[in-house]
């Protein structure tokens, strides 16, 4: 079964005085590129958070965002208290040259940068577990939305692969009829130019084999029907990134029809090859998508 690279994945659920929210959505990429937005309660288990999102997600660009939500009116903060003196004994300078009551100004030094700051307090080890439940069911519904779209782009890839088996299946049946003309064509070529009586036949035979040999396709073609089973073979595999191994041997199956193309000296297996190469380029911009 083959796995997309692209999936969202959300979860939600409130334990005790939290709620913990976690969205994932992932795209392709050629590594694991992650973007991760934690709160600062998740800031020491940044590196178990990544290792995690790695061992599930094992390749694309990805973007998570967590947040935690503290239920109820006593969140924990700190008053700055040495800063709001700091700030009072200015003031109260200030005001007395300029003749101003500093009587309520204390409501305003609460609102000054860096004077009331969230307490730098962590999860507990019991509240980071329900957390990472929470964290592995973002991502198991990131997977299953990785698996739907991956049976797609298995059919999809199944498709092309058959359809390029069936055109060369085609040149197959072309290529006895191929021979034939060319080495009628030569002939004609030697009788118009050259003349029947002054042909050696002894060396005529000797290049007409070597020059048969080399446009020979037949190698081409066994090479190109092991190339397509060997790609049946990883897609039913089962190992979970098989994105990699499949555009490898979609590059040795491009070898093989564009070899092909340049040896067949015909204009009906051209246009099997046209239609390969069609084929194998829709496959290619699919398998980008394959984890």
């Amino acid at each position: 079964m083959l796995r997309s690279m692209t999936g969202f994945g959300r979860a939600e659920q409130t334990v005790s005085d939290k709620t913990f929210l976690v969205e994932i959505k992932a795209l392709n990429g050629k590594q694991f590129e992650l973007q991760l937005k934690l709160p600062p309660l998740l800031r020491p288990y940044e590196f178990e958070i990544r290792n995690t999102l790695q061992e599930h997600l094992v390749r694309g660009t990805v973007d998570c965002y967590v947040n935690i939500k503290q239920n109820g009116t006593t969140k924990p903060v700190t008053i700055n208290t040495e800063l709001i003196k700091a700030y009072y004994n200015q003031i109260q300078q200030l005001a007395g040259e300029l003749n101003i009551d500093t009587n309520s100004v204390l409501s305003a030094l609460l609102r000054l940068p860096e004077v009331v700051t969230p307490t730098n307090e962590v999860l507990n080890d019991d509240d980071y577990k329900e957390f990472n439940e929470v964290l592995l069911a973002a991502l198991k519904e990131l997977n299953n939305h990785r698996e739907e779209e991956g049976n797609s782009l298995e059919k999809d890839l199944l498709t092309r692969i058959s359809n390029i088996k069936d055109q060369e299946e085609s040149i197959l049946a072309l290529e006895p009829n191929r021979k034939i003309r060319i080495k009628e064509e030569i002939l004609q070529l030697l009788d118009k130019h050259v003349g029947q009586e002054n042909i050696d036949n002894n060396r005529m035979e000797q290049e007409l084999i070597y020059y048969m040999e080399k446009i020979d396709i037949h190698e081409e073609q066994i090479r190109l029907r092991q190339h397509c089973e060997y790609f049946h073979d990883i897609m039913n595999g089962p190992e979970m990134g098989k994105g990699k191994k499949l555009s490898f041997v979609l590059q040795e199956i491009g070898r093989e029809i564009n070899t092909t193309g340049s040896k067949a000296y015909d204009a009906d297996i051209q246009k099997c090859v046209v239609k390969m190469k069609d084929e194998l380029e829709k496959a290619k911009e699919q398998v980008l998508n394959v984890l």
